[in-house]
């Protein structure tokens, strides 16, 4: 057995450069405030929408709904930590089920990120008509001006920036904060805990009355997805910053969304109180008007910025479904002019102004269209997490689960809590597809269109002789944490993939003939280097969609080894020095037989004593190193 299995080195040095190289990157605080300017926008609509249609029960179905976001962050945290290149829902979606699953959760984060947009917008202007009346009468036209003013904004490639999101964030919050101060020390807490009754009163509530109450609320907490947007500026190692930032998102939300729900609709007099100002009034109705202007103001430049964080994450997403072969490539096309993705930007932009408009600009509309991709969104990322860690504890099946060194989510206690989460989430969806048929048709139509035009890319790409969707494969360093978990993989063959054309060809022939059936993987590694921790958020920084070479590479594989039904494995990690990676592959995947290039023996290094054996296949020299060599 080669020593470099006991050294470990390889994985080791790996970590020290991952670490070494995380000198920058978003911390906890401002991971935080880039999810809080999305989510925490919410409460400033959310109890206006839900009151206008289960009145005072409001409060009581945002309290309810709480539980299942925060089993949800623990999820969202565990897919920035799995997937530190972003992606979300497309990333989780591909690597648990299919590619086309990870289109179709692409698709939903459309649509919700669509309806941030014009609902956040929208909602921003009319909480600035509360100090400024004369923008009442033009809120619509106003809200189309400010989209395009985003535009103009994004396509000059002024991005947001964390810190400056910082800064609205804490305002932000500042002012919900000073709410709830302000009416517990206007009304008393024993009037104010004498509200949550209210919550009860009135009519009873049915089965189908808190189904549907209970789904509709996951409005309150829209802005959740961010979290695995940011992995890739997340300072490193994100399997710490990422559930520490969401401590701090839980906390926050927990405090501020559901008592502004609930004194919101049961202390205003909601008769004479617009239901889109909710907020802003009870400043007023706890402190005067001073409160009341001050929370209108910050309200209204956090709903326009997170109107302008949906366009940014909206337009990566279409980005990262183009580089993955779903949407035409001409989304990706850049202006000489600034250097930005014109049509992603201008698609981003186009259509929620048609929603802005077509809806002519009615709030409850809006937020009754949230639900599809919204629950959509959430339901394909915990189905799909769920999946991922049932495989990981068939993998580690008999070993004991110890924390910090086990895969998160594999233990009994988590993986049952991810599975009673999901199908909470998918119930709420499912319910939402009956009880929102607005939102199900909007949706829906949206989704059909996404799918429709990624069939026809692939059509098109397939009858010019163009490669068709991008290869699903493994990273090596997640592998590399289930093998420091215990995993021990089945002796496989392995082929060091490199080169193109016949060479290519050659050793992936050799590597199957050489299985003879049996377990077979394919390893590459990367001509594009990982990228470090940056500062531009919801950016995905994934560098096997921008690796070509590794993308033909595997598609080579599938087309040979298809016809032949061979079962197999693909591995890559992005560039790095090729013999220190070649040892990693060698240490965490345990193969029977290494086989490499003649002219990449080199590679072969730091994991062999001596030469291997020699051989060719239709004139391509090859090398093929067995365990039992060392």
């Amino acid at each position: 057995m080669p020593s470099v299995r006991a050294r470990r080195s390889p994985s080791a040095d790996a970590e020290r450069a991952s670490r070494s190289a995380a000198v920058g990157g978003l911390g906890p605080l401002l991971c935080w405030a880039v999810v809080f300017a999305d989510i925490g926008t919410s409460v400033y609509y959310t109890p206006g929408i839900l009151f206008s249609r289960v009145g005072v029960h409001a409060a009581l179905f945002v309290a309810l709904t709480l539980i299942v976001f925060v089993l949800l962050t623990l999820k969202y945290a565990e897919v920035a930590i799995r997937y530190p290149e972003g992606g979300g829902v497309v990333t989780v979606g591909a690597q648990a089920v299919h590619p086309w699953v990870g289109l179709i959760g692409g698709l939903f984060i459309l649509v919700d990120y669509f309806l941030t947009s014009a609902l956040s917008a929208l909602s921003g202007l009319i909480y600035l008509s509360v100090f400024a009346p004369g923008l009442t009468g033009a809120v619509t036209l106003l809200t189309v001006v400010a989209l395009l003013l985003l535009a103009g904004l994004n396509l000059m490639g002024v991005n947001a920036d964390a810190k400056v999101t910082a800064v609205i964030a804490v305002i932000a919050l500042g002012s919900q904060l000073a709410v709830v101060v302000a009416v517990l020390a206007h009304a008393g807490v024993g009037s104010a805990l004498a509200a949550v009754p209210k919550t009860l009163s009135g009519p009873r509530i049915g089965g189908i009355g808190l189904l549907t109450g209970y789904a509709g609320a996951f409005l309150a907490f829209s802005g959740l997805e961010s979290i695995s947007q940011l992995a890739p500026a997340m300072r490193r190692p994100q399997r710490r910053v990422a559930p520490r930032a969401m401590v701090i998102v839980v906390l926050t939300v927990a405090i501020t969304s559901p008592l502004l729900t609930l004194w919101s609709t049961t202390l205003l007099n909601a008769g004479h109180t617009n239901p889109n100002q909710f907020i802003s009034a009870l400043g007023g109705y706890a402190a005067g008007p001073l409160l009341q202007t001050e929370v209108a103001a910050s309200a209204g430049l956090l709903l326009i910025f997170a109107s302008n964080t949906a366009i940014i994450g909206c337009y990566h997403v279409f980005l990262a479904l183009s580089k993955l072969r779903f949407l035409p490539e001409v989304l990706q096309h850049r202006n000489r002019w600034r250097n930005t993705p014109q049509w992603s930007v201008l698609a981003a932009v186009a259509i929620p102004i048609a929603v802005v408009v077509i809806s002519q600009g009615n709030v409850g509309l809006l937020g009754d269209m949230y639900a599809f991709g919204l629950l959509g969104a959430f339901s394909v990322t915990s189905v799909s997490l769920d999946i991922v860690r049932w495989r990981e504890r068939r993998a580690l099946q008999g070993r004991r689960y110890v924390p910090g060194v086990e895969p998160a989510g594999t233990s009994t206690l988590m993986f049952s809590l991810g599975v009673i989460t999901s199908a909470l989430v998918v119930t709420a969806w499912v319910t939402n597809l009956f009880a929102k048929p607005l939102a199900t048709l909007f949706g829906g139509c949206i989704t059909l269109v996404g799918l429709a035009v990624a069939w026809i890319t692939y059509r098109v790409r397939r009858r010019a002789g163009l490669p068709g969707v991008v290869p699903v494969v493994q990273r090596l360093d997640q592998l590399a944490r289930l093998h420091r978990a215990g995993w021990q993989s089945r002796e496989p063959v392995m082929v060091l993939l490199h080169g193109e054309g016949q060479d290519l060809e050659a050793l992936v022939e050799k590597g199957i003939a050489e299985a003879h059936g049996g377990p077979l993987g394919f390893a590459f590694i990367g001509t594009v280097a990982a990228h470090g921790p940056g500062t531009r958020i919801l950016e995905i920084l994934d560098p096997y969609l921008s690796d070509q070479p590794a993308q033909d590479a595997f598609r080579v594989v599938q087309r040979l080894s298809r016809a032949r039904h061979e079962p197999h494995h693909l591995v890559y990690t992005p560039l790095q020095d090729r013999s220190k990676a070649t040892a990693q592959v060698w240490m965490v995947l345990n193969p029977r037989e290494l086989i490499v290039l003649r002219s990449d023996e080199v590679s072969l290094a730091s994991i062999v004593s001596g030469t291997g054996r020699h051989t060719e296949n239709g004139g391509v020299e090859l090398t093929i190193h067995s365990a039992a060599a060392n």
